[in-house]
């Protein structure tokens, strides 16, 4: 009887185990069923949107492949003095993930301390004797083959623009991120198959202390700004890196490379630009195999808009003097782009609470000096300022009525910007000795060429230049010219430049040129003229005139008389700039940037 009991108690226990296996089905771990119910953005890195938690998780699949992290600020606070504008770039970084146990790590590699060299012991030894930077950890949720899953939220919704810093740094005040008002920011994040764009909306909280940030913001205790994120494919090996030489005009890439022979220089230097060939090499003349193209932001309105087309555009002269056929082009922001987004040459139209300063950055690959994205960003008081110096200087209203020629001279000075600060994402720096070389160069700062006619009156028909220069045709050589096979490329470069030289261009930067510290008597900021003490007088003859001039009519009818102060300054102030340059005359000293050999 106890047999037959116990087997009875037997089977009814396998069966109950049978219908509990049956009726409980074993969890999916899978990436799939995780992100089941979320919004799928396939790209470069597929990702992730939970609505419901308001969390976004990225799929890794990419390890110890190297790639771009770009962050950067997409909605900015609006005073120069801070610095925190819209369209700020922040820092450029190659990065790898790479995985130990439950976390993934994002790193970055030192590529200021490199060995080139086949040798992989080499390699490792140097990289093994210098500093990584692990940027950030993240813990695995799901596990499929190659692929994981991660939540990015954090790494998304942090101050990767070190907003908080640059205000202590600024005396604005305390702040810290609140987690608690920040979000990722939906309509601008986006994937595409070689590039992954996040944005996060961020608040930071605290108390203001300085007098500008309570100008720029409706509630000073709680500043909202965005912050974007770019994941980017490194491009190709196809790139060829060009050597600096130090007369050339452009900037430098340094790093050092210690597989370098010992009688070699180890501190390499090249030069920043962007990739361009031509689709018939042998040809005199011959379009690009990918064009360099630039897109203006559609917020700028008109004639602005039209202005920094076309003074962006003179750059195409340039190309063309090296055998490129329509290899540099400007055109309309798409609708539907995104300003941040690394696959688009921006020039971008930025507001400010006071006038500042107008730039132009790249974003790059750190190994080679390729440019992947010019990033140009201009204020759009600037106009407005040019606009006020030719009101003092002409004194217009005799009525309301605005004379053309006074709106003609700002959007003149514009496209000339325009044309700077994409000279500056071309990789070109600036030339502080052009404007005794009749204004050779657009990476010179104009001042405005005011003349008197044969009447005696102001005119401004000539105040800024219409086309970029001598020097610039040269730069542009050095650093685009195509060279056929058999062609010693250093020799050829080298021609280049000294041949400019010959011609009697000369090339003087920012550490010799700027009165904090330049020297050199030739080289100077906002002059004009070839001789520095003729072009003051003939200056001090037009200060006189304006001033001479000056009267109840430089502001229209109806304005504050107060407002005549705004007007006066920068006439009364005309010829401060021609000063510095005819004093550095005195005890000023004069001198070239050379090579060894180079006569």
């Amino acid at each position: 009887m106890r047999q037959s009991l116990l087997l009875v108690f037997i089977v009814f226990c396998r069966c109950t185990s049978a219908s509990l296996l049956q009726k409980s089905p074993i969890a999916d771990n899978s990436i799939a069923a995780k992100t089941q119910t979320m919004t799928h953005y396939k790209g470069f890195f597929n990702f992730y949107w939970d609505e419901k938690l308001g969390t976004l998780w990225l799929e890794i699949d990419k390890w110890e492949e190297e790639f771009l992290y770009v962050n950067s600020l997409a909605a900015g606070i609006g005073s120069n003095d801070i610095g925190l504008d819209r369209g700020q770039l922040g820092d450029i970084r190659v990065v790898k993930f790479m995985r130990s146990g439950p976390k993934v790590l994002l790193v970055e590699p030192n590529y200021a301390y490199r060995a080139i060299s086949d040798n992989a012991e080499e390699k490792r030894s140097v990289e093994e004797a210098f500093a990584q930077s692990v940027l950030w950890g993240f813990i695995i949720d799901r596990e499929e083959g190659n692929k994981v899953l991660v939540d990015a939220t954090s790494f998304l919704l942090r101050d990767s623009q070190r907003l908080s810093q640059t205000l202590k740094q600024r005396n604005e005040g305390e702040y810290q991120l609140d987690i608690t008002r920040s979000v990722i920011y939906l309509p601008q994040t986006k994937n595409f198959p070689k590039n992954s764009e996040f944005e996060a909306l961020l608040t930071f909280t605290g108390e203001p202390k300085g007098r500008y940030l309570t100008t720029v913001t409706p509630s000073p205790h709680s500043i909202t700004v965005r912050q974007h994120h770019s994941l980017v494919e490194l491009p190709n090996s196809d790139y060829q890196p060009r050597t600096f030489d130090p007369r050339s005009g452009y900037y430098p890439l340094k790093y050092k490379d210690y597989a370098t022979p010992i009688e070699e220089p180890i501190d390499k230097r090249l030069i920043y630009r962007h990739r361009l060939k031509k689709r018939d090499p042998d040809a005199p003349t011959s379009e690009a195999v990918k064009p360099i193209v630039y897109y203006v932001d559609r917020g700028a309105p008109e004639p602005i808009r039209s202005a920094l087309i076309e003074g962006a555009q003179w750059w195409n002269k340039a190309f063309e003097a090296i055998g490129y056929k329509d290899a540099f082009r400007v055109e309309l922001m798409p609708e539907d782009a995104d300003p941040m987004d690394v696959r688009y040459n921006l020039i971008q139209w930025v507001h400010r609470s006071t006038r500042g300063w107008s730039y132009g950055r790249e974003v790059y690959d750190p190994r080679t000096g390729e440019i992947i994205k010019g990033h140009v960003s201009l204020g759009s008081l600037r106009v407005r300022q040019d606009f006020l110096i030719a009101t003092g200087l002409m004194a217009p209203y005799e009525t309301d009525l605005v004379p053309p020629e006074m709106q003609e001279m700002a959007l003149a000075r514009l496209r000339q910007l325009s044309a700077h600060e994409v000279g500056h994402t071309l990789g070109l720096a600036h030339n502080f000795a052009a404007s005794i070389s009749q204004r050779a160069s657009v990476m010179d700062y104009p001042h405005p060429l005011a003349r008197l006619d044969d009447q005696g009156n102001i005119e401004l028909a000539d105040a800024y230049d219409d086309k970029i220069g001598a020097w610039d045709k040269v730069t542009i050589a050095y650093g685009y010219q195509d060279f056929p096979d058999g062609v010693n490329e250093t020799e050829a470069l080298d021609e280049i430049l000294i041949k400019a030289f010959s011609n009697g261009l000369r090339y003087i930067t920012d550490q010799d040129a700027r009165p904090q510290g330049g020297s050199h008597a030739y080289a100077h900021l906002w002059d004009n003229g070839v001789n520095a003490a003729q072009e003051l007088n003939r200056v001090m003859e037009v200060r006189k005139k304006a001033l001479e001039n000056f009267s109840e009519k430089n502001i229209r009818p109806g304005q504050p008389m107060a407002s005549l102060e705004e007007v006066l300054v920068p006439v009364y102030m005309f010829h401060r700039y021609q000063v510095e340059a005819a004093v550095k005359i005195i005890g000023g000293t004069n001198y070239n940037y050379a090579l060894r050999g180079d006569g």
